[in-house]
């Protein structure tokens, strides 16, 4: 995973600081509290005497808006689309998944939801954004930067295994039909689990997804309290954040799921709110919000990644 926060000096309590933990080298514990060792008049750490800022960005440990998209069109969609018109068990595609690009028409719903950022306020625009590292999400991230929807246009993007695809094993590239007749038995293990716990041979269930998304979130509340994030990432990515972020059962996402299909570069969007819950947390203002797209006349499209069959 490449890491692209701030090091350690930066975590909450520990800014270097006279009073804060990064600025003792050596403590003991009391009954009072830390206390530096082997200096005279040794400094009590406590709550009353960290920094101030420290406090702060312990307090709020979400980011304070929290964008979530699906990149835009990819060559995959195309291609599957071709695949299903023609009755096809294959989809006809070269690359790997990861390397998979955007259609001309994705990058123009890129640079569409780029301009629509680009519009807002400078203290409401994305200050960092989170990608998965398949090629068509680094090229819908890097087509929203490139057009001024961040507030630092220059700023290096994070790039982070755990946002990727759903894998699909050996049901890569297989439509509907290609996996019923040649993998009639995964066809039944699917039909018999649903979707949220069946595992391919080499590929991934829903849950597999959401166990790697706890750790991300982990993520943004050590590092990211108080920023404004934008994440880059999958039909699949979007939707299982939304059962960890809103605490949904299987059902209620799985209903969600079956509304529509995410829109390309269709944004979820949160905003953190600090009188919901004991610690605060972040609500859902918009799902698959797609007037950036309209207000910017690029067309709006909803085709499921290229091996959707396994989704």
């Amino acid at each position: 995973m490449r890491s692209c926060w701030g090091p350690l000096r930066d975590h909450p309590g520990s800014c270097g600081a006279p009073g804060s933990i990064g600025h003792v080298r050596s403590t003991k514990q009391t009954r009072h509290g830390l206390q530096a060792l082997g200096s005279p008049g040794a400094l009590v750490l406590t709550r009353t005497n960290r920094c101030q800022a420290c406090l702060q960005k312990m307090e709020q440990r979400w980011p304070a808006r929290l964008w979530i998209v699906r990149h835009g069109q990819s060559a995959g969609n195309v291609a599957r689309d071709a695949a299903d018109a023609a009755g096809l068990a294959r989809i006809d595609i070269a690359d790997r998944d990861m390397d998979v690009a955007l259609s001309r028409l994705g990058h123009d719903q890129a640079q569409a939801l780029g301009r629509w950022f680009a519009k807002l306020p400078a203290d409401e625009r994305p200050c960092t954004v989170m990608s998965s590292p398949y090629l068509r999400a680094v090229q819908t991230s890097q087509a929203i930067r490139d057009v001024g929807g961040l507030v630092t246009p220059n700023r290096k993007f994070c790039v982070d295994e755990r946002l990727r695809e759903k894998e699909f094993g050996v049901l890569d590239r297989l439509t509907r039909h290609g996996i019923e007749a040649q993998f009639p038995d995964q066809a039944e293990f699917r039909r018999l689990l649903g979707k949220f716990y069946h595992r391919p041979p080499g590929g991934e269930s829903w849950c597999d997804v959401i166990l790697r998304l706890r750790s991300l979130l982990d993520t943004l509340s050590l590092h990211h309290g108080g920023d404004r994030v934008l994440i880059v990432a999958h039909q699949v990515v979007v939707l299982c954040l939304r059962y960890l972020l809103e605490g949904l059962t299987e059902e209620e996402i799985l209903a969600i799921d079956r509304e529509a299909d995410i829109a390309n570069c269709g944004v979820t969007e949160y905003r953190f709110n600090a009188a919901s819950g004991p610690d605060g947390e972040l609500t859902l203002v918009r799902y698959n919000f797609t007037a950036p797209l309209e207000q910017e006349a690029a067309p709006v499209t909803a085709e499921p990644d290229a091996n959707v069959a396994a989704r």
